[in-house]
């Protein structure tokens, strides 16, 4: 229910979205959005730009954690597995080794809490973030490459765009877009 009220408060904002063509720009255009008090959506840059994070107010991501957590369940689940098949299920007596011998659980233990964090995390990210397949968003040309880009989010009537024009413009904006499908 909450995604649902999510979706649709989503759904009825509109943002608005400037195009810069050096993170110097990009940077004191953050700094003074949020100090005249427009709500940053987010920021686009073609490479991690220092600080970025802090200036656009956005909160640290949770994914570390959630990869955190898929690991050790990778890891509890690799040693379960072995530790049972080996003693439980079927125990071999192989040149006098005991059933146990969690030396040799190290590889695949390690495999598969790799495996089990880097597949979850990118789930989740791909997840959160709305990237399945076929889905309808706006991709800004040229922002893998060599553009940085702010969104606004309007979030009430409150929203001046005049406003919003002309720190844009004070701070060399080169486009400006409007629209709804920037999330």
């Amino acid at each position: 229910m909450r995604a649902d009220k999510d979706d649709k408060a989503q759904a009825n904002s509109r943002y608005t979205a400037a195009v810069f063509r050096n993170e110097e720009e990009l940077f004191s255009a953050v700094l003074e959005a949020r100090a005249s008090g427009f709500e940053i959506h987010d920021v686009y840059t073609p490479f991690p730009v220092h600080g970025m994070d802090q200036a656009a107010g956005l909160k640290r991501s949770r994914l570390t954690w959630i990869a955190l957590i898929a690991g050790a369940i990778g890891l509890m689940f690799g040693l379960g597995l072995q530790v049972w098949t080996s003693a439980y299920d079927w125990p071999l007596n192989v040149g006098g080794k005991p059933f146990n011998s969690f030396p040799l659980f190290i590889p695949v233990t390690f495999e598969l809490t790799v495996l089990f964090s880097g597949l979850i995390a990118i789930g989740v990210l791909l997840v959160r973030n709305r990237l399945w397949l076929f889905s309808k968003r706006l991709v800004f040309s040229r922002v893998t490459d060599d553009r940085f880009v702010i969104v606004l989010k309007q979030s009430d009537a409150s929203f001046d765009q005049r406003r919003a024009m002309k720190l844009f413009a004070r701070h060399g904006a080169i486009k400006v877009i409007e629209g709804d499908q920037f999330v």
